[in-house]
């Protein structure tokens, strides 16, 4: 009988072991994919411009003494439209809900929202994506919660619908409420 070399296993343990590797990465420590260095900071500086007709969101709207969510969207953005039924869902409930359209054509935007409805109780504009450097935005959409004194206490990336929005915003949202 051929005697076998123990180098030939060496290649399928590393193989098995780094495959492990990556399957337990996709599983374990995904809660904290993003971390945002917002989180118990001031929110920064929201854009200076408006869109055309519409409330303009300022920096004394997050210190107003109220829970404020602050939705970082746009028009052409698909995950955004998906979310837009659950943002209209928490304004009907009494949420305060801040929009911040980025990277868009604000006539795009605009007709958007007269098309969908503007669940907003105040916007920002922020054409050319400056500010949103500033909050830590990768991609909209993103949703930020922000007590009443101005500061970030949980920042949610990708849109507010499913079992990641239940899971994980919902009770975000009732614990900065005191539900």
């Amino acid at each position: 009988m051929a005697k076998v070399s123990p180098l030939v296993f060496i290649p399928p343990i590393a193989f098995v072991a780094v495959a492990g590797l990556f399957f337990g990465g996709m599983f374990f420590g995904a809660e904290d994919d993003l971390p945002s260095t917002l989180i118990g900071r001031e929110a920064p500086a929201l854009p200076a411009e408006a869109l055309a007709d519409l409330d303009q969101l300022t920096d004394a709207d997050l210190r107003a003494g109220e829970i404020t969510l602050v939705n970082y969207w746009a028009s052409w953005c698909p995950p955004c439209r998906a979310e837009h039924p659950t943002l209209k869902d928490l304004a009907a409930q009494g949420y305060r809900v801040a929009g911040v359209n980025f990277r868009d054509d604000e006539a795009n935007a605009l007709k958007y929202l007269e098309e969908e409805g503007n669940p907003f109780f105040k916007s920002a504009f922020d054409p050319r994506g400056r500010t949103s450097i500033d909050w830590g935005v990768t991609a909209p959409p993103e949703t930020f919660i922000v007590d009443g004194d101005g500061k970030v206490l949980f920042r949610f990336a990708g849109p507010l619908i499913g079992s990641d929005y239940e899971n994980r915003f919902l009770p975000a949202l009732k614990e900065a409420t005191g539900e």
